[in-house]
């Protein structure tokens, strides 16, 4: 991937094609990579734009880096708090045991490097109980109809596809309950509006008319890379 100086430092990014013929667009993804989109059908060069933005560029890269990270070195973020890893080296069977209302999170493995496979596997499964459990409902308010939905290893904390299939990040269940509901429905919503335009926005208002209040506290919430690049 592609990187760029700016500041004290480098910052990863990607380029794709946008729907728009005449602007360029910068965002993060979760993972803090710059995501360009440059105008389709135009020439544009990519680094003399991020160097033409790069006062706003940091100012948002600074933001998120100094977020709320879902894994830090010694915690683990759970259902919107944040739970202790407590490691302890066996011999045995290793395994991972919650204990929210302790505030902590029992690692039991040969290795302290095995913590976040773990937790991985721990977050994957109840991200899919979650999405399982509240997608239906959310869909029917929405009067929305998918193919299909999963929980899997993805950049973003969803996305959807033109032929229905709703993806949620393996993450998610690290969010408070009205964090995930905003991502379910924002998924839910672009089964009808691809894009984000007025129509898509109005009708995210009328399944949740404090949108935006969530979009911004969930923008403050830095998910972690892969856990095979830990």
């Amino acid at each position: 991937m592609p990187s760029i100086e700016l500041g004290r430092g480098r910052i990863d990014y990607a380029v794709v094609r946008g729907a728009s013929r005449r602007f360029t667009y910068f965002r993060f993804r979760p993972d803090l990579t710059l995501e360009v989109v440059l105008p389709r059908g135009r020439s544009v060069d990519a680094e003399e734009a991020i160097e033409e933005m790069s006062g706003w560029i940091l100012e948002q890269y600074e933001r998120l880096t100094s977020g709320k990270r879902i894994l830090a070195d010694d915690s683990v973020m759970f259902d919107g708090r944040r739970l202790r890893v407590d490691f302890q080296k066996t011999s045995g069977e290793e395994g991972l045991f919650p204990d929210p209302a302790g505030g902590r999170v029992v690692v039991k493995a040969a290795e302290r490097s095995r913590t976040w496979e773990l937790v991985r596997r721990w977050f994957l499964k109840e991200s899919s109980i979650y999405v399982v459990r509240a997608l239906p409902a959310l869909a029917g308010r929405a009067g929305a109809n998918y193919h299909r939905a999963d929980v899997r290893e993805i950049r973003n904390w969803g996305y959807c596809t033109r032929e229905g299939r709703l993806s949620f990040s393996w993450q998610l269940i690290a969010l408070p309950e009205r964090l995930r509901e905003y991502i379910l429905c924002h998924e839910l919503v672009h089964l009808t509006e691809p894009n984000h335009s007025a129509a898509f926005k109005r009708k995210l208002w009328s399944l949740m008319p404090d949108f935006r209040e969530r979009q911004k506290e969930l923008w403050r919430v830095v998910p972690a890379k892969s856990i095979r690049e830990r």
